[in-house]
């Protein structure tokens, strides 16, 4: 340990001789941050002042050297058996960094200074590992996304190992804690001027190496597993809707497993048209039952959206006229009810007409009082196949 003669310990620290033992221990590692030759490369004067600023902490923190010091000054040191003035340093003159308790201690105070991108405060234990997710998807006809269905879903997936129960290990073996990183399953060591932990390439994280590996999951304690599972898809699931089934995605060892998403793709129904939970269908009625009303059968959900029901429709029915059928829609998800079924009607104008048929328009169109062209006096002759 070297001091200077030339500066008081406690101005070296920028301390008063009162300080406590916290306080001298902040204004070092205020000095560390500062000087310290990692921070620093190349800085000759900043080395210079971090010997200093150690050496001094090293005095201070040690209550005896620190009282032989304040009765005595340097020669107390001397007495009390610490090296004289002009003395070789240690082996070590960074040994000021000795005291920080632990190596998150050391993290702690650099994240500090650098942001907790430096610091092992984010690092994640080898077993907070969770499994990693699994998606697919999943196609549902019309009928089955209104009213629900079940399906039977087949994937593969890392399972635990049936042969070991997981532990990696054969019967007989033995697990033992990993010797490169101690048990921990990182290992930290230095880059520039802060400190970087990296997964253990020895045991990959776990910690722990086997003697004897399992023979089927070759140490890993997973294994691929095909699988089929049970899906229960809801009354009024739309397209692009996705079902989670927790704890069923990839495992690992010591760690939860992931989950399942399943993606559903809901196939077209020509017949119905789909707003949210509401449905919309165009029903065709002919011109003459557009004018004089009568019943019209519709496709309708019920039934597993095989179902028909009769409408009554009004005498003079418009084109592009809407009956709303409440509560006939999808059911929600969020609820006991069901949307609307939305029915429009598309009156259809006969494209050819017979003989007949043209003379009844005509006397129908001179009651209303229309003047009509002689080309729509001649009907148009019916194509002969």
């Amino acid at each position: 340990m070297k001091a200077n003669p030339a500066r008081d310990l406690y101005e070296v620290l920028a301390v008063p001789r009162t300080a406590s033992a916290d306080e001298l221990k902040k204004a070092y590692r205020e000095l560390a941050k500062k000087c310290h030759p990692d921070v620093c490369p190349g800085d000759k004067a900043a080395e210079e002042k971090f010997k200093e600023a150690a050496n001094a902490y090293q005095v201070l923190s040690d209550s005896e050297l620190r009282a032989n010091y304040d009765r005595f000054g340097l020669d107390g040191l001397r007495r009390g058996g610490a090296p004289s003035a002009g003395a070789t340093p240690t082996e070590n003159p960074f040994k000021g960094f000795d005291d920080f308790e632990s190596v998150d201690d050391i993290f702690s105070t650099f994240g500090n200074l650098f942001g907790e991108f430096f610091s092992q405060r984010g690092a994640r234990s080898p077993r907070d590992t969770r499994g990693t997710d699994i998606r697919l998807e999943l196609r549902l006809a019309f009928s089955e996304a209104v009213w629900g269905t079940r399906r039977d879903v087949k994937l593969t997936r890392s399972a635990s190992c049936s042969t070991c129960g997981g532990s990696g290990v054969e019967r007989g073996g033995r697990v033992e804690a990993c010797r490169p990183c101690q048990g921990k399953g990182q290992i930290t060591h230095p880059q520039g001027f802060f400190m970087v932990q990296t997964t253990c390439g020895q045991c990959q994280g776990r910690g722990k190496t086997i003697s004897t590996p399992c023979s089927n999951c070759r140490g890993q304690g997973v294994s691929p597993e095909a699988t089929t599972l049970s899906l229960t898809v809801p009354p009024g699931i739309d397209d692009g809707q996705t079902l989670r089934v927790a704890g069923k995605g990839e495992c690992v060892p010591g760690g939860p497993p992931g989950d399942l998403y399943v993606v559903l793709r809901v196939e077209k129904d020509n017949r119905f048209l789909r707003e949210e939970n509401d449905v919309s269908s165009e029903v065709p009625i002919s011109f003459a039952r557009a004018a004089l009303g009568g019943e019209v059968e519709i496709d309708t959900l019920d039934d597993n959206c095989r179902g028909t029901a009769i409408l009554e429709l009004s005498p003079g029915t418009q084109p592009d006229d809407l009956v709303v059928r409440r509560g006939q829609g999808i059911p929600r998800l969020e609820g006991h009810d069901r949307g609307d079924h939305l029915i429009r009607f598309r009156v259809e104008v006969p494209r050819t007409l017979s003989d007949r048929q043209a003379k009844i328009l005509r006397e129908f169109a001179l009651e209303l009082g229309e003047e009509l062209s002689e080309k729509s006096r001649r009907p148009k002759k019916r194509k002969t196949k």
